[in-house]
Parts: C-alpha cells; structure tokens; sequence
C-alpha cells in the first residue's frame, strides 16, 4: 500500500495591460496607486494566517473574528546580495467565541499551516493579541 497522496491546489492569476487582475471564480481586482506588489504580499500574509486561524479555530468549537497588521523590511541579504525581505512582522488581533483553553496551541497551528507563510524565504514573527 502507498503512501497517501497530498492534495494539491492550483490557482492563476491574469493581469492585463490596464493593470486588472483577473482569476477564474472571483472578481477582478484593480490594484490601487501606491500599492506595490511587496504590500500585496504583506497583505497576502495577513489573510492566509487569518485564514489558517479559521480552519483551526472553527474545527475546535469557535468562531473567529480577526484583523491584523504587516510590517517588512527590504534590504540586500547577506547570504546572495539580492534584494528581498529580510524580516517580516505579523500582527494579528483576535477574537474567539468561546475562548481557547490553549491559544497558543491554536495558533502554532495556524502558523504552521499558512502556507503563504511557510512560502517565503524569511520566517515571519507573528504576535497574536487575543481581545
């Protein structure tokens, strides 16, 4: 008997000449002026651990309400020379109905499987604030 096999999801993304982007199922998106891919990516990072935090969350018993901040810094890294993020912050505010017994088990799941996250070169530092 093999080992199981690991789901897999695909997503595409056309952007257009005017700057809309499009993907199959959803609405097309028009990026406002000043927001630069690396913000989107912030932004990126800030939904999928809202996100992962959800599935967690809902699969113990509690509803969610959550809102969350990004920061990052840009610079050259030591190991290539190339420009990349070199530290990132994620701060996420949460409410949860009922509360945890174990938050801080509820959220090492939710960083562990944001996969935005686990995508990137550099590990996030998150601080979870529950209100």
């Amino acid at each position: 008997m093999g080992e199981p096999r690991a789901k897999v999801f695909e997503y595409s993304v056309a952007l257009d000449r005017d700057g809309v982007a499009s993907s199959p199922g959803a609405d097309d998106l028009t990026f406002a002026a000043g927001w630069t891919p690396d913000h989107l990516l912030l932004a990126a990072l800030i939904e999928c651990s809202i996100q992962s935090l959800d599935y967690h969350a809902e699969r113990a018993g509690h509803e969610v309400a959550a809102c969350g901040t990004a920061s990052g810094r840009v610079t050259k890294r030591d190991t290539d020379g190339r420009y990349a993020f070199v530290e990132i912050e994620c701060r996420i505010d949460v409410e949860l109905s009922p509360p945890a017994v174990d938050f801080e088990a509820l959220t090492a799941k939710a960083e562990r499987d944001c996969f935005v996250g686990a995508t990137l070169a550099v590990k996030p530092r998150y601080e979870w604030r529950i209100g």
